[in-house]
């Protein structure tokens, strides 16, 4: 049983759903804490050949709050200027006709919670691509309130019966091979290889690790289960 565990990043980049993609059981981390300027409530697309970032506001934004405490302060005007953005963006592609219902749907939802908010992009984003992994909340899982880190993610693990625990690269300094060798859990870092998800931008140049937005405009749902194989899972 392959699990997965991140915080809830907002319409994030081809990784995190390779990740999803490759593990049974993905487990939103909502128990930690909201970081400021992260991606949890942000990220870029492409707007006239250039990165933009977009973010949606947090009402009271504040690292000592956990991301499941934290609301959206996101007015029905703001939510559609930004389907604006998208929509003069990507006006052009070849799979608008068929993606952007999908984010009006999302960003027009009524919730306020931010965690729930994310999670149903996931969830609307995983069904137009054919994912059929497990979703769980770290908050209702029941485990040791006072396990943190590395102890947390194996707490985890062993909850949902998982026997090998996959991590995004950037994860590496966080966790030790013999902690998990304890537990009989496999521990394994996923590399995605970024120079074989190149698509046509409709421009002379490709710009990479964009949001998950761009990837489907520009493509279809075939291809962009081939760029979710385009990664490896290494260990330790």
């Amino acid at each position: 049983m392959k699990i997965g565990i991140m915080q809830p990043y907002l319409f994030p980049y081809i990784g995190y759903w390779q990740l999803i993609n490759l593990v049974d059981k993905f487990v939103i981390l909502d128990d930690v804490n909201y970081i400021m300027r992260g991606f949890i409530n942000r990220n870029s697309i492409l707007v006239n050949g250039k990165p933009y970032r977009f973010t949606i506001p947090i009402r009271k934004a504040s690292q000592n709050k956990l991301i499941m405490e934290t609301k959206l302060s996101f007015s029905l005007q703001e939510k559609q200027k930004l389907l604006k953005t998208f929509c003069n963006a990507y006006q052009n592609t070849p799979y608008f006709e068929n993606v952007m219902p999908i984010l009006e749907n999302i960003i027009l939802s009524k919730e306020e919670d931010l965690t729930q908010y994310i999670y149903k992009s996931l969830i609307d984003i995983s069904e137009y691509l054919q994912i059929s992994t497990e979703f769980y909340f770290s908050s209702r899982i029941q485990k040791n309130s006072d396990l943190c880190g590395e102890e947390r993610i194996l707490e985890i693990c062993k909850k949902l019966g998982g026997n090998e625990y996959i991590n995004l690269s950037g994860g590496r300094k966080l966790y030790h091979q013999d902690s998990f060798v304890r537990e009989n859990i496999k521990l394994y870092f996923l590399d995605t290889n970024m120079d074989k998800i190149v698509y046509d931008q409709n421009q002379d140049y490709f710009e990479k690790s964009l949001s998950i937005i761009d990837v489907l405009f520009f493509n279809d749902i075939g291809t962009i289960k081939s760029f979710l194989r385009e990664c490896v899972m290494n260990p330790f």
